[in-house]
Order: structure tokens, then C-alpha cells, then sequence
């Protein structure tokens, strides 16, 4: 039975059933990823959670080390990632307290890192469908399951943050005809695809941004205040989600660096191995 990974809150390893082993501390080639892992078994199923902020939400969005936190998962054996991220509606029929299955990205972010690929190896993967549709339609099925409202697909605009938009910048994204706008799924997606993991969103909606004439701005209170009515229905998701997975990952995320890699093999040094050969390894063995 193959790992998963969970991204998100702290609160979210409390789900019935689920067991914790350890908390493990994991140093990667590109430092600390935000805490601990929690590592346990949901009925079986190895399941690995990783606080995006810290435990403490210590931090901001731009301050994440997304690239560890995406390679201490690899290294402990994850090949599906399961993203849980508050996000702002752009439209009015996505409601705060609503789910969104996204299904699409558009990168606003500035100056975060955003490839493992970068020093001694060139490596070019697809990213054409950012979000694996196999983990995605599970996590639709969970969804359902629940019997959460949510909605089927849409875009994800992802910000550098940490302030909120400004009401051009929240009128200019809604006529892109994005569904939500967030802080934190990149570079985190791009990077799983690079590691070869599937990825998906589960999207909380928890406000309007500020884009919306009757509600009220986006702020902090309101934010933390839906957050916590959508914790619940997250660990619910997640459950149900991961009880139904099958033992093997079948997702083509995990073929992604199958012809992506340029630098011949003669050419990649062995630092650069050492570094990153729990990524390239398989891939060069051929």
C-alpha cells in the first residue's frame, strides 16, 4: 500500500481512524521543509501529514520551502499529494463555505522557487494538466460521499500574497474567468509534477476577495472564522478519499520525467546525484 501525502492545516491528522506512528523530523538537500511530518495509518492506508505554515502558521506563503516540503514527502515514499488550501471565490455561485475541485492554474507568484532543476540537471516536464484527474475524480467521489456542496473543475489564481488583492487585481482575475484566487498551491503543484507525484486540491472557499459589492472585504476574522466550519468537512474528504484509493498509484504524474530530462547522464556530477537522485535515479538507471 503506497503512501499518501496531505498538505495543509495542522488540525487535519485528527480523523477517525487514523493512528499516528511518529512525528518525524525530515532534512532534505533543500533544508527543513515547515515541521514535523505526522506519519500513521488511516485503517491501513500509510498516510503522511505535513502543516504548509508550521504547526504554528510561522510561515507566510511566500516564506514556504515548498521544494522541501514536496521532497521530504518523496523521500518518505509518497506518490499522491493531497493539497488542502483556503482560497477567495471569484464567482458568486461559489459560496464561502463551499468546496472547489479545481482543475487549472495561473501563476501570479513573483520570486519563489519553482523547479528542483536548476543546478547540474535541465529537466523540462509536462504541466499542460497540473492537477491529476485520477486523484481528483476520488476526491470528487469523497466529496459527494460527504455530501459537501462543491463544484466540478475551475481555475485557481495563485498570488504571491501575503496581502490580500487589490479590488482591480480581484476585477482583472475575475475576467480571466478564474473560479478562486489563493496564496499556496505554487509552486507546491509544479513541484509534485517534477517529483513525480499526483496532485490535487481540495479548494476551501472562505470569502468573496474583494471583488464582491455586497459582501464584506476579505479580511483575516473572516477567513480564520469559515476555516474552522470547514475543517471538519476537509478531515471528512480526506477520509473517505484515502480509504478509497488504490494500493497503486497509476497516475501518468508518476511517468513525468520519463523523456523530460536533457543533461546526459556523463554529464550530471555526483553531487548533483547525491542531491537529487531520489528524484533522477529511476530515470537514469535506463
Amino acid at each position: 500500500m503506497e503512501l499518501t501525502g496531505v498538505i495543509g492545516g495542522s488540525g487535519l491528522y485528527e480523523l477517525p481512524g487514523f493512528t499516528m506512528s511518529e512525528r518525524r523530523a525530515v532534512m532534505t538537500p533543500f533544508g527543513a521543509p515547515s515541521d514535523e511530518l505526522v506519519v500513521g495509518e488511516l485503517e491501513g492506508r500509510p498516510v503522511a501529514f505535513l502543516p504548509r505554515h508550521g504547526r504554528d502558521h510561522r510561515f507566510s506563503p511566500s516564506q514556504v520551502n515548498y521544494r522541501a516540503n514536496i521532497f521530504a514527502l518523496k523521500l518518505l515514499g509518497a506518490t499522491r499529494v493531497i493539497s488542502v488550501s483556503a482560497v477567495g471565490s471569484m464567482k458568486e455561485e461559489i459560496h464561502p463555505g463551499d468546496v472547489v475541485l479545481i482543475d487549472q492554474f495561473i501563476d501570479r507568484t513573483l520570486g519563489r522557487p519553482r523547479t528542483f532543476f536548476d543546478d547540474g540537471v535541465a529537466a523540462h516536464v509536462s504541466f499542460a494538466d497540473p492537477i491529476c484527474e485520477e486523484l481528483r475524480q476520488a476526491l470528487k467521489a469523497a466529496v459527494q460521499k460527504v455530501g459537501a456542496r462543491h463544484h466540478d473543475g475551475g481555475t485557481y489564481v495563485c498570488i504571491e500574497g501575503p496581502q490580500f488583492s487589490t479590488r482591480a487585481e480581484s476585477r482583472l482575475f475575475r475576467s480571466w474567468g478564474v473560479s478562486v484566487i489563493g496564496m499556496t498551491n505554487l509552486p507546491e503543484a509544479r513541484l509534485a509534477r517534477e517529483a513525480e507525484l499526483s496532485y490535487a486540491t481540495i479548494a476551501l472557499a472562505t470569502d468573496y476577495d474583494c471583488w464582491h459589492e455586497e459582501a464584506d472585504d476579505v479580511s483575516v476574522e473572516a477567513v480564520v472564522a469559515t476555516l474552522h466550519k470547514n475543517v471538519d468537512t476537509a478531515r471528512r474528504i480526506i477520509r473517505e478519499a484515502i480509504l478509497a484509493l488504490p494500493p497503486v498509484c497509476t497516475s501518468p504524474a508518476r511517468e513525468a520525467l520519463s523523456h523530460a530530462i536533457m543533461t546526459r547522464r556523463e554529464a550530471i556530477t555526483p553531487e548533483v546525484m547525491a542531491r537529487l537522485g531520489p528524484l533522477i535515479g529511476r530515470r537514469l538507471e535506463r
